[in-house]
């Protein structure tokens, strides 16, 4: 384990792993699928509600203060991902199908991770309170803004977007985040006192809508018209995605002239993208025969973001104590 864990493979994405497995061989149905699918939605609420009972405006308003560093990782997140993700759909699509490059699409215009990108910032010196503000604005800016951005790139029926999955979203990430805010005064203290309360139900309810869509995708049949060559041009496709973003955000920082501490911010919050608010997005926009196709992307996506950003933050952190900064 001590070995898997240096090179950025820890139980989460082990559980990962299994999770997925096991919604393929045996996969919820029925009765259990529907109750699964309201756990499922209130493990996310609870999650975005601790999320805003954490989160202190002042870090947010002191984030803000860096205005370019904030707005590049903005446009990196919901201008550059968009382009170059519509790009390499547009190039793959006729050997990947419609559904996995509509995947490819949905993760081209989600909003960053947030507890991963902060941490891994941190282990690599950078600047926490920027990394806390972008991750937070991206998120709650994706709530509006990925539905649109799907419409826009998808050309969904008839150019907009379900009323009823607006209010989806809205209910199950934006209230929840609100209220947490509101009750954040008289909470906050004791929720940022018990971090792993807050990691067991972002890592459980992540989990939980893992083994919703591919038992939904199992039981549509999906896997069985997905051959094996395609899923293995996909995870290439995903891993050049990613290498591109990367190459990007190391080549913006620097002729943009950001300082190290705010060259990691950029790095991890703006070539990262979030499991935690793409997965119930894509429930509330897609349908579930096509949910496991459609996040597929994301998932290997999610798990090569996690290896090589341990790997980057490890290396920094291990240059950092070496110079003696």
């Amino acid at each position: 384990m001590d070995f898997l864990n240096r090179i950025g493979i820890d139980r989460y994405m082990l559980l990962l792993v299994g999770t997925v497995a096991l919604g393929v061989l045996a996969p919820a149905s029925g009765l259990a699928a529907e109750l699964l699918g309201h756990v499922t939605f209130w493990a996310v609420a609870l999650l975005f509600f601790l999320y805003g009972a954490k989160l202190e405006p002042a870090a947010v308003k002191a984030g803000l203060a860096n205005w370019r560093l904030q707005g590049l990782t903005l446009a990196a997140t919901y201008l550059m991902f968009p382009v170059v993700g519509l790009a390499i759909a547009t190039l793959t699509s006729p050997l990947l199908g419609a559904t996995v490059t509509l995947g490819l699409l949905f993760l081209a215009v989600l909003p960053s991770t947030v507890q991963s990108s902060i941490a891994f910032t941190g282990m690599a010196g950078g600047n926490v309170p920027a990394a806390i503000c972008a991750a937070s604005v991206s998120n709650l800016i994706g709530v509006v803004l990925t539905p649109l951005l799907v419409a826009a790139l998808l050309h969904t029926g008839d150019g907009g977007i379900r009323l009823d999955a607006v209010l989806k979203i809205a209910t199950q990430i934006l209230l929840p985040f609100l209220l947490g805010q509101l009750t954040r005064p008289w909470i906050g203290g004791q929720v940022r006192k018990h971090k792993t309360l807050t990691l067991i139900v972002d890592r459980g309810a992540i989990l939980l809508i893992v083994f919703s869509a591919f038992s939904a995708g199992t039981v549509s049949g999906l896997w069985a018209s997905l051959p094996v060559a395609t899923l293995s041009l996909l995870a290439l496709v995903v891993l050049a995605f990613l290498a591109i973003t990367m190459t990007l955000m190391v080549w913006a920082g620097r002729v943009f002239g950001l300082e190290r501490v705010d060259r990691a911010v950029l790095f991890y919050c703006g070539s990262t993208k979030s499991l935690a608010s793409g997965l119930p997005i894509a429930t509330a926009l897609f349908p579930p025969a096509d949910l496991a196709a459609i996040v597929l992307p994301l998932m290997i996506y999610h798990m090569a973001q996690l290896l090589v950003c341990a790997y980057a933050s490890q290396k920094a952190s291990r240059a950092l104590a070496t110079a003696g900064e």
